[in-house]
C-alpha cells in the first residue's frame, strides 16, 4: 500500500526558482497590459445555435470529467494508493463563490433580473476556473497518479482542462460582462501570489504559508471574475469624460 500525505509533490531546488521566474514574467506581462488597456471591451454573445452547442459541450465535458475521476479513483483503489490529506481551502472557495454570486447579481442588476441572474451563474462558474486552470497546469506532473502515470495523468487532466476552458466560454452569454484593466491587474495579483508560492516549492497547503497563499490567490481569482461585471470606468476614461463636458477646454 502506498500512502501520500499531500496531493502533489513540491518543486525543489532550482526548479522552484525557475517556476517563480516564469510566474513573475507572467505577472509583469499582465501588469503591462493592464496599464496599456485603455477601453472597456464587451464580448459578443453566441447565437442560438452556437450557444446551444457550447452548453451541450460543457455538459459533455463535465460528464467526461466525472467518468475520468471515477476511473482514476478505481485505479488508485486497485493499486492501493491512499491519501491522508486535509483540505482547508474548501470553506474559502465556497464562501468566495457565494459572495461573488451576489456581488455579480448586484452589479448586473441594471441589465434586468434575467441577465443579472444569468451573469451571476456564469460568473460564479468561471471564477474558480481562473485559479484552477493555471494551478492545474503547474501541478499536473507533480501529482501521484496510478500506473501507467502518463496515461492516468492525461485521463484526468485533459477533460478537466476542457471543462475549465468551456467555463470561461460561458461568460460570453452575459451581455453585462466586459473586460477592463482591473481584470488584468487582479489577474496579475493572483500570479504574483503564485510567484511567492513557487518560492516555497508551490507546496501543498498543509503548512501556514502555502495555506495562506492558496487562500489569498483563490480569493483574488474570484475578485477577478467579479471585475468582469463592474461598470466603473477605467483609468483615464473618467478624466476624458469630464473634459468633454460643455464649458470645459478641449
Amino acid at each position: 500500500m502506498m500512502t501520500h500525505y499531500v496531493a502533489w509533490s513540491p518543486y525543489v531546488g532550482s526548479s522552484s526558482y525557475i517556476l517563480a521566474g516564469l510566474l513573475l514574467l507572467v505577472t509583469c506581462v499582465l501588469t503591462y497590459f493592464g496599464f496599456r488597456f485603455r477601453h472597456v471591451i464587451a464580448v459578443k454573445g453566441p447565437g442560438k445555435f452556437l450557444g446551444a452547442l457550447l452548453i451541450g459541450c460543457w455538459f459533455l465535458a463535465v460528464i467526461a470529467l466525472r467518468i475520468a475521476v471515477t476511473a482514476y479513483a478505481l485505479a488508485q483503489h486497485q493499486q492501493t494508493i491512499q491519501f491522508r490529506i486535509t483540505n482547508p481551502i474548501t470553506p474559502v472557495t465556497f464562501t468566495s463563490a457565494v459572495i461573488a454570486f451576489f456581488v455579480i447579481l448586484y452589479l448586473a442588476r441594471q441589465s434586468g433580473l434575467k441577465i443579472a441572474i444569468g451573469s451571476a451563474i456564469v460568473g460564479t462558474i468561471a471564477a474558480p476556473m481562473i485559479f484552477e486552470l493555471p494551478f492545474d497546469l503547474l501541478v499536473m506532473w507533480q501529482t501521484y497518479p496510478p500506473a501507467p502515470p502518463v496515461l492516468y495523468t492525461l485521463l484526468y487532466f485533459l477533460p478537466l482542462f476542457l471543462v475549465e476552458i468551456l467555463s470561461f466560454a460561458l461568460l460570453s452569454f452575459s451581455p453585462a460582462m466586459k473586460l477592463t484593466r482591473y481584470t488584468f491587474f487582479l489577474l496579475a495579483g493572483m500570479f504574483l501570489l503564485f510567484t511567492v508560492w513557487a518560492l516555497f516549492g508551490f507546496a501543498y497547503p498543509s503548512t501556514p504559508i502555502p495555506i495562506a497563499l492558496n487562500m489569498l490567490s483563490k480569493v483574488v481569482a474570484f475578485a477577478t471574475a467579479v471585475s468582469l461585471f463592474t461598470t466603473a470606468p477605467v483609468f483615464g476614461e473618467r478624466a476624458k469624460a469630464g473634459s468633454s463636458r460643455p464649458g470645459n477646454p478641449q
